[in-house]
């Protein structure tokens, strides 16, 4: 049978998160929270040097402290390590490559250079303070100015595939032209729970509770690091409290803990400090991004120019993609995208929320903005003047795409056709009003998935896959899928996922995951009712000597022509079988002739007191364009949570790096600027356009978690100019930037 999901009324329902009571009431388990009988804990000592080697390390005064078991060095580890080539369609990544106490070599500061064991927490924190490290010094580079002047030589990565035409001969015969540079700062993930490992072998086999947005990846990476089967890997995570795209990978904690266990021969519990979080577990690169762009008299574009140079470590390389966007998504016949990055003394970048998009459409949306206001056309004019229904790149038509859409709602909602454009011009009481507006997208897209679905002799159905819930509300679109497949109510749904035992998952990451997974939970709903079918016509079955042809599921029952009616609770109880079950699958497989995106439209205003100086965002309306909502709560939860995000990019965040010493100076909570409630926006409203994509997958879900932090920062730095008159190109627009 094939089944129609949106016939259902449960498939974009705002419901609450069935995971809620867990986490309300203290049984959800995140990986810190896993005490196993016999466990000792860990406890990191971290280079107080950015950069050159350790020339002694004294750890006689740690090992002699009670209930320490031993502390774990370069010179005293384990060599049964092997390195990880990655391969994202293998499941293989690390985000940093160097193996634990492979070498003496100091690359960054806050760097992992010891580890102490003790049978607790407090006795290993307080024998770390003990050991004693002296290094031999280097000066070393944390800034793209610091290292340029260093002599530093940025390193040319190879040649976009996304230039096209002649951008510098059309820039320069243009009739109206813009260039500057933009430079986004060093952001740290901070997500509310740290990364935490607890590890234990068992007769060979390893198994791990770890924060990660990808059991399966995480077991296949730990299994090659080991040399070890995967079969024989097991990865748990059940609960995690975000990542934001930090947690993606396998870090060298997860990887010594994990060494460390074996070697002890006992569970061993280690959680990173919140200090280290801003070093040893990845940030967003630093960026420097020169862009160009040109238009006819019409306001036709002619050119883009967009050439990043980016911030990297001397042990990754790592490009971040700023050039991704530009390319694509308005209609341009000349682009030039290059891409340079230049390594410094600071831990490996790794992906974070809308990697590369995030600053990339921070430069393409104010460079926009700025063209705008040279011709003295409305900026949402030039939006829309240059509108493509195709990826310009590959030269294929979207899938589906509804901006000019967006546009339009978004600007209604907004009254952005009340905008007097002159800087400065609109007023409410002492407040100078701003408003700005920018385009938002991310790529849409799929990886394979399975899931596994159990009709119960209990009259509930489990549904199950090596998935896991980063606070994005996984547990929801599973049940409400399953619910609407078999119209069992929701609360009879029982949601396995954060376990790498279970059939495979998607990374939680690239806002990939519903898009993947949805479509194997329809087909294993399907799968899982033809066999329900088969068990009913068995002997002893209250359908027996019927043909399954015949039989009809609906609302948990199945149904004859004869006029029975059966629950699948009762005919697994006649055969005496314990369940029902379907396993289904995606490929991940895009549909030949289309390319994919999400759309959307930030509209901002911002209040400005230049007799206090006192700034902030009042308003936020964004119309947003990702296909079918599949929940209406958790997807405005993900949207809104973006927005927040983005108003802390444009304004607050920054990991400040003392270019004396190589350290992150403001790396706690209190310190590292982030929004709180009382920067919070009086109205924001999320308008989803709810167009399901059907090109795109049969569900016609597309990703939502990424889109919501891109262009924001632009759109308010384009409101801030027309409250204030000041271009700031540089993030984190501080008072000191208009005072």
């Amino acid at each position: 049978m094939t089944i129609d999901l949106n016939a259902s009324d449960i498939m974009g329902a705002a419901l609450p998160r069935v995971d809620g009571p867990d986490k309300l009431t203290g049984r959800a388990k995140y990986s810190a929270d896993n005490h196993l009988p016999g466990m000792l804990y860990g406890y990191g000592v971290y280079s107080t040097i950015a950069k050159g080697k350790i020339t002694s390390l004294d750890t006689s005064a740690a090992r002699q402290m009670p209930g320490v078991v031993d502390v774990f060095h370069h010179n005293h580890f384990t060599d049964k390590l092997y390195h990880v080539p990655a391969n994202m369609a293998k499941g293989l990544k690390v985000d940093e490559s160097r193996l634990p106490f492979e070498d003496d070599t100091i690359y960054y500061a806050g760097q992992l250079v010891a580890y102490v064991v003790a049978n607790s927490f407090a006795k290993a924190r307080e024998a770390a303070l003990k050991v004693k490290v002296t290094y031999s010094e280097a000066q070393s580079v944390t800034s793209i100015k610091q290292a340029r002047a260093a002599g530093v030589s940025p390193i040319e990565q190879k040649p976009s595939e996304k230039s096209r035409g002649d951008a510098e001969a059309a820039y320069t015969q243009s009739a109206h032209k813009h260039e500057a540079v933009y430079t986004t700062p060093f952001e740290t993930h901070n997500p509310m729970e740290m990364h935490a490992t607890a590890a234990q072998w068992e007769d060979g086999k390893l198994v791990v509770y770890e924060a990660t947005q990808g059991v399966t990846f995480s077991r296949n990476t730990l299994a090659r690091v080991f040399g070890l089967v995967p079969e024989n890997v097991v990865v748990r995570t059940p609960f995690l409290g975000s990542g934001f795209g930090g947690k993606l990978f396998t870090w060298p904690h997860c990887i010594a803990t994990a060494a460390i266990s074996r070697e002890v021969g006992k569970p061993v519990h280690f959680m990173v400090p919140r200090a280290q979080m801003f070093t040893t577990t990845g940030h967003r690169s630093a960026t420097e991004q020169t862009f160009k762009i040109s238009a006819d008299t019409e306001g036709n574009l002619t050119s883009m120019t967009q050439h990043t140079l980016n911030s990297t470590s001397e042990i990754d390389i790592r490009v971040e993609t700023a050039g991704r966007t530009a390319p694509i998504f308005y209609k341009c016949p000349n682009v030039d995208i290059a891409n340079s990055v230049i390594q410094m003394n600071t831990g490996s970048p790794a992906a974070m929320r809308a990697p590369g998009a995030a600053p990339g459409i921070f430069a393409l949306e104010s460079a926009m903005d700025e063209l705008a206001v040279a011709m003295n056309m409305d900026p949402l004019t030039l939006r829309r003047k240059n509108f493509t229904d195709r990826n310009q790149v590959e030269d294929l038509p979207w899938s589906d795409t509804n901006i000019l859409e967006a546009y339009d709602k978004g600007a209604a909602k907004f009254g952005w056709d009340k905008r007097n454009p002159e800087p400065g011009s609109m007023r409410d009481g002492k407040d100078i009003l701003g408003w700005g507006v920018a385009a938002c997208a991310w790529d849409a897209m799929k990886s394979s998935s399975k899931a596994r679905v159990s009709f119960l002799a209990n009259g509930k159905v489990r549904v199950s896959c090596a998935v896991q819930d980063i606070g994005t509300g996984t547990y929801n679109v599973m049940a409400q899928t399953v619910s609407a497949a078999t119209g069992i109510p929701v609360e009879k749904v029982e949601v396995k996922i954060g376990d790498s035992d279970l059939v495979a998952g998607p990374l939680s990451g690239g806002s990939w995951a519903t898009a993947s997974l949805l479509p194997a939970v329809k087909q294993a709903c399907e799968n899982a009712i033809s066999e329900l079918k088969t068990y009913a016509v068995m002997d002893k079955s209250p359908f027996a000597g019927e043909s399954e042809e015949d039989l009809t599921f609906k609302n948990g029952q199945l149904s004859s022509h004869s006029g029975t009616a059966r629950s699948f609770s009762d005919i697994l109880k006649a055969i005496k079988a314990g369940s029902a079950e379907g396993e289904g699958s995606t490929d991940g497989a895009m549909k030949e002739g289309y390319s994919s995106r999400v759309f959307g439209a930030h509209f901002v205003e911002i209040r400005w007191d230049p007799e206090i100086a006192d700034l902030r965002v009042s308003r936020v309306v964004s119309a947003i364009d990702v296909g079918k909502i599949v929940n209406h709560k958790t997807a405005a939860n993900q949207v809104e949570g973006a927005i927040v995000m983005g108003i802390g990019m444009a304004m607050f965040e920054h990991t400040e790096y003392d270019e004396r010493t190589g350290r992150p100076v403001n790396n706690n909570i209190a310190e590292y600027l982030m929004p709180v409630h009382g920067d919070m926006p009086d109205e924001l409203e999320v308008i989803f356009l709810d167009k399901p994509d059907y090109n795109f997958s049969e569900v016609g879900a597309k990703g939502l978690g990424e889109i919501g932090i891109t262009g924001l920062a632009a759109a308010i730095a384009n409101a801030v100019y027309h409250a204030t008159g000041k271009r700031v190109r540089e993030l984190p627009i501080t008072l000191e930037k208009l005072m």
